[in-house]
């Protein structure tokens, strides 16, 4: 009888342990199981560098400028605010995409109108010696191109 009655323990503990481990191998209950979730995780995209803006465009060339020319606080604030003004004025142009010929009329209307304001509130000497400064940016601009066009052709 002591054996049977042991036997009979042994076998009801054996199955208690081993349906609570099924039951949570199943799920039901997870107690040792990982619970996981029924909505997909979705990983974080990197977000895409948001464009800069005129003034900081601006910002970033006017220490170069203002060596340069060695131009003064008040001539710096007319420098500083006209180039924001139209670099604002060309991103918007931008955003609009017009046809090429048309966006080209547009820009060179707009570097004329900014080069006459910056002309009404500079020296003549400054004035020309800012215009000479834009002209070797572009010719930087073009010489860069024009390797990389050799490059391309080779």
């Amino acid at each position: 009888m002591k054996k049977m009655l042991s036997l009979s323990l042994l076998f009801l503990m054996i199955g208690l342990t081993g349906i609570e481990s099924i039951c949570a191998q199943v799920g039901y209950g997870n107690r040792y199981g990982r619970q996981r979730s029924t909505v997909p995780q979705i990983q974080d995209t990197p977000k895409p560098p948001e464009p800069m803006t005129a003034e900081e465009m601006v910002d970033e060339r006017m220490p170069s400028i203002s060596e340069t020319l060695e131009l003064n606080p008040f001539e710096e604030a007319v420098v500083r605010t006209t180039l924001i003004k139209y670099v604002q004025k060309k991103l918007e142009l931008q955003i609009l995409e017009l046809e090429p010929q048309k966006m080209r009329e547009e820009y060179e209307k707009l570097g004329k109108l900014q080069n006459e304001e910056i002309k009404a509130g500079l020296p003549e000497e400054k004035y020309e010696a800012y215009l000479e400064l834009e002209k070797n940016r572009f010719k930087a601009k073009r010489k860069k191109k024009e390797k990389k066009k050799k490059k391309n052709k080779e």
